[in-house]
């Protein structure tokens, strides 16, 4: 069996082109069909998201031009000439294939390090494909086995565990500082895109009481909406910095919107309890002698951003550990797939050898009139016994050992050895 992967991702291709080639739902399900109804691809399987577009197959069988067979369909399936993907276009086979898809799984691929979205989305593909009969039983035992790379790589290494973004590593610093979010009271001040991440990861991690301000009301209303807060007028912002126990701000301001004086009186009104203040925006939003104030805790993007280099590195670090799993499953897949393919051989051996030892029987029989039943069946025997003993059984070791399998580096020069045809009559 041999086990093709044709795709593009990031790394080899603009974004431009990336949009011309992703599938959805729907063409990934008709492209598996395609590929079976041509006879390029026995089993079939697409994995398609924002930053690559990859075609996983099994060839109905061993060929030269398997994999260009598989170019040439992605290219013509979105209406494009082939010479427009060649310099973009990655290849993989076999061994090369399943840790390319295993590294993928782990979020050692991705454009960010570590990601864990994309494990969701190797399921997610994984799913659509099986629950459409476009895998086999080769695909099925890869793509589970890539799922457990991904597990284990984020539940035996730290390459998940760290934020690379300045929105998140403000949210795990507030994490640090009080623990559990969902009894925390948190003030979003700007309704941007940084704002909207940090929401989305403040909601993640349980916070349940969020208020938004900003100084175009509708815009802090669409996203409160959205994840559930409270809106604030913008005049009422200084009053507002009583309530939370967290102020993110991400404004647009030549000038602090926060000065010290702003900030001492709001800790004097609610009793000098902790306040950690993230400032996102740049310009500062929160003046800069305000720092030092009792009971005050405050971070600028700069300190995030140090945050975030060092937790790149810190990522960088666990990749020896993450491809020490990637290797230990590759070499349980191996194992799989070398078992299968000599159990294959083995059987249409043994299905060979009975019939050839029939014939042989029956030729060399007729002529000995002279033997019993008896006879004629101890015959049998001790030929069926030899056959075993010469064959059959070094085969069957061939099966359970690993070495062995290793050391026969091409398991179809066995089957042309002994003219083991696959075409039955």
């Amino acid at each position: 069996m041999e086990i093709v992967l044709i795709g593009l991702n990031h790394r080899t291709a603009t974004v431009e082109l990336r949009e011309r080639v992703v599938f959805s739902v729907e063409q990934a399900c008709a492209a598996a069909d395609q590929l079976r109804s041509r006879g390029i691809l026995e089993e079939t399987l697409v994995l398609s998201t924002c930053n690559r577009s990859e075609l996983y197959g099994v060839p109905r069988e061993i060929t030269a031009d398997s994999a260009g067979a598989v170019e040439n369909f992605l290219a013509s399936f979105h209406q494009l000439p082939p010479t427009a993907l060649n310099s973009s276009l990655y290849r993989h086979r076999d061994r090369s294939a399943v840790h390319h898809l295993f590294r993928v799984a782990a979020g050692l691929d991705s454009m960010l390090l570590g990601e864990a979205e994309i494990l969701g989305q190797v399921r997610e593909a994984y799913r659509i494909a099986l629950d459409h009969g476009a895998t086999g039983p080769v695909l099925n035992r890869m793509f589970q086995g890539a799922l457990e790379v991904g597990k284990r790589v984020r539940n035996e290494t730290e390459i998940g565990t760290r934020p690379v973004s300045v929105a998140f590593a403000g949210v795990k610093l507030a994490e640090r500082i009080f623990g559990k979010l969902n009894n925390h009271r948190a003030l979003i001040v700007g309704a941007g895109a940084t704002s909207e991440q940090v929401v989305r990861h403040l909601c993640d991690r349980g916070i349940k009481q969020l208020r938004v301000v900003n100084r175009t009301e509708e815009h802090a209303a669409d996203l409160a909406a959205r994840f559930g807060g409270d809106v604030i007028p913008w005049q009422n912002l200084n009053a507002a910095l009583e309530w939370p126990d967290l102020i993110v701000t991400s404004v647009s301001s030549a000038e602090p919107i926060l000065t010290r004086k702003i900030i001492e009186r709001a800790m004097a009104a609610r009793g000098n309890r902790s306040l950690l203040m993230i400032d996102l925006g740049v310009p500062r939003n929160v003046a800069a002698d305000a720092n030092g104030i009792y009971n005050t805790y405050l971070y600028n993007v700069d300190d995030l951003t140090e945050i975030v280099e060092q937790n790149k590195k810190a990522r960088e670090a666990e990749i020896p550990r993450a491809e020490t799993i990637i290797e230990e499953q590759i070499e349980k897949f191996m194992h799989w797939q070398a078992g299968v393919e000599v159990g294959a051989v083995v059987g249409d051996l043994r299905a060979k050898l009975e019939a050839e030892r029939e014939t042989f029987l029956r030729e060399r029989l007729a002529a000995m009139s002279h033997l019993s039943e008896k006879d004629r069946a101890e015959v049998g025997k001790l030929l069926e016994e030899f056959l075993n003993r010469v064959v059959i059984d070094p085969a069957e070791k061939l099966r359970g050992t690993p070495e062995l399998r290793r050391k026969l580096q091409n398991l179809e020069a066995l089957r042309d050895f002994f003219h083991l045809d696959r075409e039955k009559p």
